[in-house]
């Protein structure tokens, strides 16, 4: 199994069960996950990225065993972001990148974000967007977060076809058809946020299987909850053997 949708470091705002790495790790190889992309919590709120990015690939590097796949985070509202997508590719040999809009304060329709895209796409990386971190409801009082539409993306995605972009914890702002139109562009999704029982037969119903990717959001998130997804849907082999890795070697390029 890969996992798209992991986190390092230390949740902003309370301790999380498994936010030490090595912790994570053991819980991983436990499951059976074989790779996971992992981004920083560090990036919600520090300015520094390149440290942030940094630590990142060392963590992955160090404690990873081979499993964990760094993707660093870019912030374009920030000094210099382009030199953060080249040290990413080209430094720290990540395969991609992932960006906060909603904590990094801009909307997908910001003049920044294309330029952002294409020099990803220059670069060969994979592009994950994090629509939200957590249900709005249980945020901090003091944190308060524009919803980020993703409705721009539609456009974004169908202009550059050969750029590999995958939405995050999506299922809660983003439903029915727009989740159509972004599969009609080219856009994956992760199933961390998808709820409801059944809920990865109701998100095929939008959404090709073949760009349904497993994520489980951990550790904010219990792994089991989306190991559960899985098991519960009634997928087939073959659906839940795509959904589970190959949809996911396919977008990072594994035996390409």
């Amino acid at each position: 199994m890969i996992d798209v949708n992991v986190s390092l470091s230390r949740w902003p705002f309370r301790r999380l069960p498994l936010d030490e790495t090595p912790r994570l790790m053991e819980r991983l190889r436990e499951k059976g996950i074989t790779q996971a992309w992992a981004g920083s919590f560090d990036a919600l709120l520090h300015e520094d990225m390149a440290g942030v990015n940094a630590r990142l690939a060392e963590d992955c590097a160090t404690a990873g065993k081979g499993i964990l796949l760094p993707f660093g985070s870019v912030n374009p509202n920030l000094p210099d972001w382009e030199e953060d997508v080249r040290r990413c590719a080209e430094e720290h040999g990540m395969r991609g990148i992932r960006l906060h809009p909603d904590y990094h304060g801009y909307q997908l329709d910001d003049p920044a974000v294309p330029r952002l895209l294409d020099l990803a796409g220059e670069q060969g990386l994979i592009v994950q967007i994090t629509l939200l971190m957590e249900d709005e409801r249980t945020r901090h009082p003091l944190v308060g977060l524009e919803k980020v539409d993703a409705a721009p993306l539609v456009k974004l995605a169908t202009e550059r076809p050969e750029l590999s972009l995958i939405l995050l914890n999506s299922q809660r702002v983003v439903r029915g058809a727009l989740q159509g139109e972004l599969a009609a562009a080219g856009v994956c999704f992760d199933i961390a946020m998808q709820e409801g029982v059944g809920g990865i037969s109701k998100l095929m119903q939008q959404v090709p299987f073949e760009q349904i990717l497993f994520g489980s959001h951990a550790p904010f998130f219990y792994f089991e909850s989306a190991e559960l997804k899985l098991r519960e849907s009634e997928l087939g082999a073959t659906v839940r053997a795509a959904i589970a890795s190959g949809n996911a070697e396919r977008e990072s390029g594994v035996g390409s």
